[in-house]
């Protein structure tokens, strides 16, 4: 089918002409012939008229000369919410590889000895019975008697001890500690591992330790408990020098509580030799040596001699001795220590229990 100039419609013949039907009325219509010329194919095709198309281009015009942030959106679209987001991305990704904590090799930076032979500065918060601080000393009492031998260095690595206990005290907060042993020690030395952890929860066990106020619970766990408050850990010597554990820059066996570690050190040379203080009274020293390091777990500090002849304050440092002229000398490597104890002739005898009276 096909229009004619008129909008009538009609047939086409062979030829390609429009022959028109006959109307109803019977006479016949003039024809009209509609031409139909041939396109070379050289030609452009014709495009039709469109009234819109002004319109159109008008408002193509006018997007196209939009500039700044509008213009910016209609020629890139999503990509200008994006730029921003991956530049701030970026600069966090930059931040953060700065601020990433250091591997275990390079935290332990401070671990070791520097170009000069020099012990690095201390690193981890601990409160040892030995400050830190580079000063020569000169006090008897706190060098390590002479006695059995003992394992001198360890890999740092512990063991815990298996077994657990009932809750000692009558109440206040509850603190669950682990026995842990370091790998490598000589155990018939000890006595076993077992052995060791009788021994500690006898003492914590006792009615004259910390948990005689009644403001404090103790209980032994192990693998088998969720994570326990704090650690009570058998350490080589070697170990316990380490910047990073106990120290060493005062040249005395020490054993310590390293705040960080969650970590009662103590000291296998000062477990198995005791303190001259103590003379052959090792089972005594041991126990003071409990009692102090798992004093500094709830927050107390070193104390002096109260009074001559008195009993010294289990937060004495009696691995040094229990004069106050000697304990004192510790001291100078942290002057602005508040709790420092004053050379003042004052001498005490040994005690190792917080609360030494029924």
């Amino acid at each position: 089918m096909t229009r004619t100039e008129h909008g009538s419609r009609g047939t086409l013949d062979n030829e390609g002409s429009a022959r028109s039907s006959s109307p109803r009325d019977g006479r016949p219509r003039q024809s009209q012939q509609v031409r139909r010329e041939r396109r070379s194919q050289f030609e452009p095709l014709a495009a039709s008229w469109d009234p819109h198309a002004e319109r159109r281009e008008e408002r193509r015009e006018k997007k196209q000369k939009k500039t700044g942030v509008a213009g910016a959106i209609a020629t890139y679209g999503w990509r200008v919410y994006a730029l921003p987001i991956l530049v701030v991305l970026t600069v966090l990704a930059f931040v953060d590889f700065g601020s990433a904590p250091l591997d275990n090799h390079q935290a332990a930076g401070g671990s070791q000895a520097s170009e000069d032979g020099e012990p690095p500065e201390q690193l981890e918060p601990v409160v040892a019975e030995a400050p830190p601080g580079k000063i020569d000393l000169n006090i008897p009492s706190a060098v390590l008697p002479k006695g059995d031998p003992y394992t001198e260095n360890g890999p740092n690595t512990f063991t815990v001890v298996r077994g657990s206990g009932p809750v000692v005290g009558t109440g206040g907060q509850l603190y669950r500690y682990t026995i842990e042993v370091e790998n490598g020690i000589d155990l018939a030395k000890i006595g076993g591992e077992d052995a060791f952890a009788r021994t500690v929860d006898g003492i914590l066990g006792s009615e004259k330790s910390w948990t005689k106020p009644g403001k404090i619970r103790l209980q032994r766990v192990d693998t088998t408990t969720p994570k326990p408050d704090f650690r009570i850990s058998l350490t080589t010597p070697g170990t316990a020098r380490r910047p990073d554990v106990c120290n060493y820059t005062i040249q005395y066996e020490a054993s310590c509580w390293n705040r960080d570690k969650e970590r009662v050190y103590i000291n296998l040379a000062r477990w198995v030799r005791g303190a001259a203080a103590y003379g052959t009274e090792l089972g005594l020293y041991r126990t003071y040596a409990i009692n102090h390091e798992v004093g500094h777990v709830f927050r107390n500090p070193h104390r002096g001699c109260a009074a001559e002849g008195d009993l010294a304050p289990v937060m004495m440092q009696q691995s040094f001795g229990v004069s106050n002229d000697y304990v004192a000398q510790l001291n100078q490597a942290d002057p602005g220590n508040k709790n420092a104890v004053k050379a003042d002739g004052k001498t005490c005898k040994t005690n190792p229990w917080p609360w030494p009276f029924p």
